[in-house]
């Protein structure tokens, strides 16, 4: 059997039918658009979850233009086609402004004026039959071709979205389609490149000119992975509907269901990885929807098959701004992040406005960012009139090998990587002074990214030292802050194969204050695995040989015993 192609890397909604690749049906997104109320409507989806491609799909359904043919065959045997001819009447009825953001990336903010002046170029020439007409102006022929020879200056830039439907709208009799896809591409960019105050300048004006009191507009459609705060961009634009994760609507539109994953798989003949798929892939809340895939995954999976399951979204961006902001994130932040690593939930306010601003400042803003882009899931657990509160969880093993690579990045640059492999190594075979001696000069470099003198500095130390065991998941399986035995251990490893090695690691702080001393701490430390019995667990399941450290530390000194 011959299978379709599958549209990796495709996001031209014309291509992949006309091409007859595998598609999965979502042109009842085109009905839900219709039926809704929103003149402008701004969908937030985390990347690679099909924004671009439901985007070019509005515009080969709505789109009148003179020098094309109809796009209706490009509909035909989908779902929206079934939904009878008040619906299929709206196709090809609309002049469409199309914009896409996503490769407006750039190092500083003239690199990506240019980028953005020649994306509002290349829409000019696909709309240059305007010139043609007879009742367009001298001035506003002129304006025209500032903007198509890249040689308009910002402020022409910025009233370009609002000229051009104009225009369309004189030319056509009928309002406008206006869509603009991946709008805070740019956005996340200028955080890192220091030019975050002229993007959200230019789009303050440029959105606002365009998508506000503009009686040319038919519809307005935006997609972003981000609201950024009303009071930076869309302040002006009153009648702008959101629709985030944590909404109904459109709530199976971006993503895949699990019905379509598995409907897939068995297209492909790759059924018996469903449940390695649904592990590896699943695990995300859209509205009313609780099993929504990663479409980027999920395909690649499909077209990499044999090489197993393994992260594929990660590949798609270099998560630097998430990197940043863990790294800078307070120290309960880093503790609350270590219990989201070993599989447990945290319960967050949620922000839907996102003032880029603030997530450094605000922990509730960094989750709020963490779970729109996708690096967590949410189950609603409470609302009160102010505010939205969420369990949050990683959604999937996929989204948590992210977070282990970061971890893996962040000790990378602090230790060279034949250390890690020496200090774990030690580890494993007992030789404590080794260990001991790395994890000193470890904790000396890297502690920064820590804060061992805040309320719960077990907490850190616990999160810290979690962070370099994570290198050992594919021996062991590593199990924090447990019952066994009569009390809770702080970290246990253990082996996936019998034979292997058990370990167990309690953390104390040193108390100046009842004359304890890193010495005394470090016994301590042991005298509570024995005397609680935490080897219990390891016994049951017949690890015989076990290690036990005692680890103490006051500040950034530590002290390891042995037993």
């Amino acid at each position: 059997m011959e299978f379709k192609k599958l549209p990796i890397g495709h996001s031209d909604f014309k291509r992949i039918i006309e091409d007859d690749m595998f598609y999965v049906d979502k042109s009842l997104f085109i009905k839900e658009i219709l039926n809704s109320g929103s003149l402008v409507s701004l969908l937030v989806r985390p990347r690679r979850f099909g924004k671009t491609l439901n985007l070019s799909m509005l515009k080969y359904f709505f789109e009148k233009h003179p020098n094309s043919q109809s796009s209706r065959h490009l509909f035909l045997n989908l779902k929206i086609e079934k939904e009878g001819e008040k619906i299929l009447s709206k196709c090809g009825k609309y002049p469409v402004i199309f914009f896409t953001f996503k490769d407006t990336k750039a190092k500083n903010w003239i690199e990506c004026q240019k980028n953005i002046q020649k994306l509002i170029s290349d829409e000019y020439e696909r709309h240059s039959y305007l010139l043609e007409n007879l009742k367009i102006s001298d001035k506003q022929i002129i304006y025209f071709n500032e903007i198509l020879s890249q040689t308009a200056d910002i402020n022409v830039l910025q009233s370009s979205l609002k000229f051009l439907s104009d225009l369309l709208f004189s030319y056509h009799k009928e309002r406008v389609i206006i869509l603009i896809d991946e709008y805070d591409t740019p956005i996340h960019e200028s955080i890192e490149m220091d030019y975050y105050d002229d993007i959200i300048n230019f789009y303050r004006l440029f959105l606002g000119a365009g998508l506000k009191d503009n009686s040319s507009i038919e519809k307005g459609v935006i997609t972003g992975i981000l609201r950024i705060s009303k009071e930076s961009i869309f302040s002006d634009l009153n009648h702008l509907d959101v629709y985030t994760i944590l909404n109904r609507q459109y709530s199976d539109k971006f993503g895949l269901t699990q019905s379509e994953v598995f409907s897939a798989l068995d297209y492909y003949q790759l059924e018996s990885h469903k449940e390695g798929v649904k592990m590896w892939y699943n695990g995300y809340t859209f509205g009313d929807h609780k099993d929504i895939y990663n479409p980027w995954s999920i395909l690649n999976f499909i077209d990499k098959s044999d090489e197993g399951l393994i992260p594929h979204w990660i590949n798609t961006s270099s998560n630097l701004l998430v990197k940043k902001l863990l790294t800078n994130a307070d120290a309960n932040s880093k503790s609350e992040l270590e219990s989201l690593m070993q599989g447990e939930s945290i319960q967050k306010e949620i922000i839907v406005d996102t003032v880029f601003s603030d997530i450094e400042k605000n922990s509730n803003t960094l989750w709020s960012f963490l779970l729109f882009s996708g690096y967590l899931n949410s189950n609603k657990s409470e609302t009160n009139k102010n505010s939205l509160i969420y369990d949050l969880k990683i959604p999937n093993l996929e989204v948590e090998y992210i977070y282990k690579r970061f971890i893996s990045s962040w000790l990378s640059e602090n230790l060279y990587s034949d250390e890690i492999s020496l200090l774990l190594k030690a580890l494993l075979s007992g030789n404590v002074l080794t260990f001991e001696e790395i994890l000193q000069k470890f904790v000396v470099n890297s502690m920064s990214f820590f804060d061992p003198t805040g309320k719960e500095p077990e907490r850190i130390y616990h999160a810290f030292v979690l962070g370099i065991l994570l290198q050992l998941s594919d021996t062991h399986r590593i199990k924090s802050n447990r019952e066994s035995g009569y009390g809770r251990y702080d970290i246990l490893l253990i082996p996936k194969k019998i034979l292997g090695v058990g370990i167990i690691l309690e953390f104390k702080k040193v108390n100046p204050k009842k004359s304890e001393t890193l010495e005394s701490s470090a016994e301590s430390a042991l005298l509570q695995i024995n005397e609680r019995e935490y080897e219990m667990e390891l016994r049951e399941i017949g690890i015989t040989k076990i290690f036990k450290y005692g680890i103490a530390f006051d500040g950034k000194e530590i002290l390891v015993k042995f037993g």
